[in-house]
């Protein structure tokens, strides 16, 4: 996995995740304070309102800025986005209202949200062999992991030596980090300049490719359905550790720290696994593994003691952020082999703005029916993640299981480019390569 650290364009690039990773899970923690200094008792609702407002963000401002990043060189794009979440970090510990913490966050997701999308699509030309790309994938699922895992420590330790509001200090230094970084690496050019379409075209580009082609309608249920797992982990795990089993405050990190280390797991095993298993098996199991956790919790969450529960929930945990790193680790090749090059900003954009669209409908859904009760939360989210992974199976055909399919044009004149080392039949020209949706292909192969 780590040989594509050998690749020094890549190696800066990784390395510039990586400390922006770290800087944001400092942001998170600090931010936490600051909303309990501000609102006091009143500090959930705020960070509720703030993930809210993230969410937002990533779902509408993602496909705008892919609209209009043709303008601008990749390397501008990328290091303005950082420099305008290294600002916001810096300004933070200075607000005195809630409005100022909320116009702050959404500028800092707004920056994200054009960040993340373009260096998303920068990786595959980085790195166009696709065993390469997928060690790639499954070494970035590696990083959110361990910054999940590693913010945390880091964050309680600085605090002991220090006020929180140095913490976004480090947040700013890290954003600065990864533009230096950014600036460092050779980037590869850009691709020849698309036919002129209008702002909105551009903007939804991604989302009707997505619509377009089957196996991507497919990513957008499993994206549900990993959706609703994560949601259930990330909102309830406290009421479970604290509340449904009575234990420890360090022990709701423990329960956090079980999930990704289930999807560290599956990370470092992937590489290897996809070289000989097609994306769709591996993703759809992944899927349908999570209702099969769901069931587990429900037998968990209806048990009124044992001591067996503490055990049962860390595996349940463990399982979830396993089978949602099987859903999420193949994405990014997913997305390469369905768009083009020139069309993958915009894809990985859909992909960005879309799937946190599922988590803006489960985060809440989480959190209102945790508050009725666990059993109830349970219930509907597991529900949603078997539909979701059923309609997944039934949206994925079996033959784009694997990454090329035969085909043959036969309206193109024998000198098109796209035609280069066609061979010729009695219908026109056959050839084999990823499946694409665009004007040649209007139909699945």
């Amino acid at each position: 996995m780590f040989s594509v650290l050998r690749n020094r364009t890549y190696r800066h690039l990784f390395t510039a995740q990586v400390i922006a990773l770290t800087g944001t899970g400092l942001a998170t923690v600090a931010l936490a304070l600051l909303a309990y200094d501000i609102a006091g008792a009143d500090a959930g609702s705020v960070l509720g309102t703030a993930l809210a407002i993230k969410m937002v963000a990533y779902v509408l401002i993602a496909p705008v800025i892919t609209a209009i990043a043709d303008r601008l060189p990749r390397r501008t794009l990328l290091v303005g986005a950082d420099l305008i979440r290294a600002a916001v970090a810096l300004v933070l510990p200075f607000v005195e209202q809630v409005w100022q913490i909320y116009a702050l966050v959404f500028a800092l997701q707004a920056a994200s949200a054009a960040f993340t999308p373009a260096f998303q699509a920068l990786i595959p030309e980085v790195l166009p062999e696709e065993r390469d790309y997928t060690r790639a994938l499954s070494l970035s699922r590696l990083a959110y992991d361990l910054e999940s895992l590693f913010s945390p420590a880091l964050a309680a330790g600085l605090l002991s030596l220090m006020t929180y509001n140095w913490l976004f200090i480090g947040t700013m230094t890290g954003f600065v980090a990864s533009a230096v970084l950014v600036v460092s690496a050779v980037l590869p050019k850009p691709h020849a300049a698309q036919p002129a379409r209008s702002t909105f075209a551009k903007a939804t580009a991604g989302t009707r490719l997505f619509f377009a082609t089957p196996r991507l309608r497919a990513l957008l249920a499993l994206n549900l359905a990993v959706a609703a797992a994560s949601a259930m982990v990330t909102v309830n795990t406290v009421v479970y550790v604290r509340d449904h089993l009575d234990r420890s405050t360090s022990d709701v990190a423990i329960a956090l720290g079980a999930y990704g280390a289930g999807s560290m797991v599956i990370a470092l095993i992937l590489p290897r696994l996809l070289d000989k298993v097609p994306d769709r098996s591996v993703m759809l199991y992944g899927a349908l593994g999570l209702t099969a956790v769901f069931a587990v919790l429900g037998v968990i969450t209806a048990a009124a003691s044992g001591d067996w529960r503490w055990p049962a929930l860390l595996t349940a945990w463990a399982a979830f952020g396993t089978a949602c790193s099987m859903v999420l680790t193949p994405t990014g090749r997913l997305i390469r082999s369905a768009a083009e090059p020139e069309d993958r900003p915009a894809a990985f954009s859909a992909q960005f703005s879309l799937s946190h669209g599922c988590w803006l409908l489960t985060y809440p859904l989480a959190g209102w029916l945790g508050a009725a009760g666990l059993q109830p939360a349970v219930a509907v989210l597991g529900v949603v993640a078997l539909a979701a992974a059923v309609l997944a199976v039934r949206l994925w055909p079996k033959h784009e299981a694997g990454v090329a399919a035969v085909h043959v044009h036969t309206g193109l004149d024998p000198d098109h480019p796209h035609l280069a080392g066609a061979v010729r039949v009695r219908e026109g020209w056959k050839h084999c390569h990823h499946h694409a949706r665009d004007e040649l292909h209007p139909l699945p192969h």
